[in-house]
């Protein structure tokens, strides 16, 4: 598709969306017919504008804190947001930037099993678990090394 034709179906689908969102507003709310020209070129133009930041802000790549090569050791992970390190890094992701690890894997162009917790940690977590029994059916006896 060339630029002329890409420019054309963009145009078509401001328009498109202007009609729907002016639409939706009229349905419920009362408007002056003097008002709806004016109505149609705000929409039309604050459409406009979110389209053009759109295409700039998807040019700009991220560029992480640190390499993502290098963000994963044996003891933390490195968050690629700000470069802080951290034992689980799911909870520092939701509470500080509101994305889930799945976004973040996109985000950043990472393995669906990128880990969210350092591998030291989960094996701590996993012998700890076994120690006290869970992943047993019940009954079963819990075997201590001596």
């Amino acid at each position: 598709m060339d630029n002329d034709q890409r420019q054309s179906t963009d145009s078509n689908l401001l328009v498109e969306l202007t009609a729907e969102v002016v639409s939706a507003y009229v349905g419920n709310n009362p408007v002056a017919a003097t008002d709806l020209p004016s109505l149609i070129s705000q929409v039309h133009s604050a459409l406009g504008r979110t389209s053009e930041s759109g295409e700039a802000a998807a040019a700009e790549k991220p560029t992480p804190a640190v390499n993502p090569k290098r963000s994963v050791t044996r003891d933390y992970i490195i968050c690629l947001e700000d470069g802080k390190k951290f034992k689980s890094l799911k909870r520092h992701l939701m509470s500080h930037y509101g994305m889930t690890p799945e976004e973040y894997r996109e985000k950043w162009g990472l393995a669906p099993d990128y880990p969210m917790v350092a591998p030291s940690y989960a094996e701590q977590r996993s012998r700890l678990a076994r120690e006290m029994g869970l992943g047993r059916k019940p009954g079963t006896k819990v075997r201590k090394k001596s």
